[in-house]
């Protein structure tokens, strides 16, 4: 077996602490499944019920609010009797909680003014009960989904009180958002604080994972809130890969009590050095409420849960999808298009359960399994659990097979084949496969055909250029024959490869 290759395996691109933030399941003990069977059949229709009857008086009072309001006053802070509106909506919105059972919710701190910090950052974001930090905080501004505004009922709620909207499906929709915060962020703008869940995402609360950036662009003071639900079982965390909306909220009616606790932490006034670079910022805030809430940070992002509902939609566990999306981008440069690109490719070669086991990669590659083989497989299993996941195979893929497929490569490659006369004929190929990867002659006829495919019994450069630029995998493999072969062949006065990819003069 040839001597293994070793990719250096940099700390920056370690696995997260926590690997999956995106997955809740429950854990109920016979106590609990009592209690439920309980209150499913007293108290929790009845807490439900009067809940929502407080939401038909909140959409009155709100409607109330609209009458005579122009589209130029939806763009200045509300004044006088409207103003006023939001007394009678935040009671209501407070009894609202209550009978949903937060009877008391528990505060550390001292909520800061406007004037000492225009934003509210708050974290970790984890349920569809997290907008009791309106009621708990005077019904600020805050920042929404453009698609929450068109709910029934929900949606005339949210509207009344002026939040800056935000779509993920609008291109110019981040710098709009950006511009909006920082005029409302101004001096005496009128405006009220905002509140901004900066994750982007609802999460298990197991970690913090990063924060977007429209809450320090402004680059004025925040203070950050953590937020803490205390309650076991957890029936609160509604996150992507778990219990759906109705079950949380049916069980979370099930619970005696629910608690809640806010911690509002020191303002935090942001340097010259985290005005002039809002991920510094950003960073630093997350990094003093995961300091309070003694949690680990990731480089997980939103942009992992769209992944995620790929990953399902090709048939892949959901988990198989979560890269920590954003360290990938930061280190490798890889946007999301890319990763999408690549998890289609990842989908075809797995198939043991969302990973690439190495029988999975022969047969991809339409090879046999070799120590050639066993090498390239080394280089993409990073933890050596000898199976591959999405994460390491971009890893991979960035830092051995594309580094690997280049041009120079690739024609060193070529004439390995058999190429200096211009093409590859069958015989050319099962040679150096049989002989190399110890592959069968049927199996290297089939790769023939799908490489040659107008059929005409020879494999030109442009064709095999495409195949490998197909299948980036294959770049690894001619290294490591090149490497093999360097120091018995020699072509024009050139070895064949040195194992690097690139040629090197004799001497």
């Amino acid at each position: 077996m040839t001597e293994k290759v070793q990719i250096p395996r940099q700390e920056s691109l370690m696995g997260p602490e926590i690997q999956n933030p995106f997955v809740h399941r429950f854990e109920f003990t016979v106590w609990d499944y009592i209690r439920i069977a309980f209150m499913s059949v007293t108290i929790a229709p009845i807490r439900i019920m009067l809940a929502f009857s407080i939401l038909a008086l909140d959409w009155l009072a709100a409607k109330v609010g609209f009458i005579g309001r122009t589209e130029e006053d939806a763009l200045t802070p509300m004044t006088g009797w409207r103003r006023a509106m939001k007394i009678p909506l935040y009671f209501l919105g407070r009894l609202q909680f209550f009978l949903f059972g937060f009877h008391w919710v528990r505060t550390k701190g001292t909520q800061a003014s406007v004037d000492e910090a225009p934003i509210l950052v708050v974290a970790p974001h984890t349920s569809f009960f997290d907008p009791i930090i309106g009621f708990m905080t005077g019904l600020p501004g805050s920042l929404n989904r453009i698609e929450n505004s068109k709910w029934p009922i929900f949606g005339t709620l949210v509207n009344f009180l002026q939040p800056v909207y935000v779509s993920r499906k609008d291109p110019n929709s981040r710098l709009n958002t950006i511009k909006e915060i920082k005029r409302r962020c101004q001096p005496n703008s009128g405006w009220p604080q905002i509140v901004i869940f900066p994750e982007g995402t609802c999460t298990n609360r197991s970690c913090l994972i990063s924060f977007k950036g429209g809450a320090f662009y402004p680059g004025v003071p925040v203070q950050p809130i953590a937020m803490r639900y205390l309650n076991k079982p957890d029936t609160f965390t509604w996150t992507w890969d778990g219990p759906g909306a109705f079950s949380l909220l049916w069980l979370t009616m099930c619970n005696f009590d629910n608690k809640l606790e806010l911690e509002f932490l020191p303002v935090y006034k942001p340097s010259q050095a985290e005005i002039d670079d809002p991920k510094l910022f950003a960073n630093n805030v997350r990094a003093v409420i995961a300091n309070a809430l003694n949690l680990p940070v990731t480089d997980h992002t939103y942009e992992d849960c769209r992944l995620m509902e790929q990953a399902r939609a090709k048939g892949l566990p959901l988990v198989a999808g979560i890269v920590e999306f954003q360290k990938i981008l930061n280190k490798l440069g890889l946007k999301l298009e890319t990763l999408q690109e690549q998890l289609d490719r990842f989908a075809e070669i797995a198939q043991s359960e969302g990973y690439v086991t190495i029988d999975d990669l022969a047969k991809y590659l339409n090879v046999s399994v070799s120590p050639a083989l066993e090498e390239m497989f080394a280089l993409y299993d990073r933890d050596g659990t000898n199976k591959i996941d999405f994460r390491e195979y971009v890893i991979g893929c960035s830092l051995v097979a594309e580094t690997a497929n280049g041009e120079e490569t690739l024609e060193l490659a070529f004439r390995m084949f058999g190429g200096d006369k211009g093409y590859i004929t069958s015989e050319d190929l099962t040679r150096i496969l049989g002989s190399s990867f110890e592959m069968k002659k049927e199996e290297c006829e089939t790769l023939f055909k799908l490489v040659d495919k107008d059929e005409s019994g020879q494999i030109t450069f442009d064709g095999f250029r495409e195949y490998a630029k197909k299948k980036p995998e294959y770049a690894q493999l001619f290294m490591t024959y090149q490497k093999q072969a360097a120091p018995q062949q020699t072509n024009g006065g050139h070895s064949i490869g040195n194992g690097n990819g690139m040629s090197k003069k004799s001497e």
